[in-house]
């Protein structure tokens, strides 16, 4: 009986991510290249939400105390890793001027990914995997569907849940806990506001 060979594994390029059509969303994760759709309209409103509850307090320091830069979908390089989160902040102290570049190597203080069907699994397994190589503290995991909001923190290369909030709670999350944040914003909803 003979053993089928294998052909060894080859690693994804970055080559191969920029080439992607415009409608995809790349990243390479251990070598392999994932390619996602465009997120879906709850997908986004719940990213946008949470850029605006989070940036005017603590990236313009109106009505918080600000010490954080935060960036929509940057492109992070983690050697041979590329990886695109929601949203990433950055404490000023580790990042005193704002990055120019196209991408960043410096791993952030919090990341939030907002879950899709599409991304859930690698965002639950590979990424959080690489987040607590890198160092990154604060993961946040948005699920607009079933409007979940889950805060995990890490800890001696372990990540702890430090939370998990549902529906239409107010909550003081770390690392934000000065703004009461009221999840209610990030749901997408299809009904016309009053006014």
């Amino acid at each position: 009986m003979t053993e089928e060979k294998q052909p060894p594994h080859r690693e994804a390029t970055y080559a191969e991510l920029v080439a992607l059509p415009p409608h995809m969303v790349g990243e390479i994760l251990g070598g392999k290249l994932f390619a996602s759709p465009r997120p879906a309209t709850a997908h986004s409103a719940a990213s946008f939400a949470l850029a605006t509850e989070l940036g005017s307090p603590f990236q313009r320091s109106r009505g918080g105390p600000g010490g954080w830069w935060f960036f929509n979908e940057p492109e992070l390089h983690f050697g041979k890793d590329v990886l695109v989160p929601d949203l990433a902040g950055w404490r000023r102290a580790r990042m005193p001027v704002r990055s120019n570049e196209p991408f960043i190597t410096l791993a952030p203080d919090w990341v939030c990914e907002v879950l899709s069907p599409s991304t859930a699994r690698i965002d639950r397994t590979l990424k959080k995997e690489i987040y607590a190589r890198e160092g990154v503290e604060y993961v946040w995991l948005v699920d607009p569907v079933l409007r979940i909001l889950e805060v995990l923190r890490l800890h001696g290369g372990q990540w702890l849940e430090k939370g998990s909030w549902s529906g239409n709670a107010r909550v003081r999350a770390e690392p934000f806990e000065a703004l009461e944040l009221e999840l209610e914003a990030l749901w997408f909803s299809e009904s016309p506001e009053p006014g």
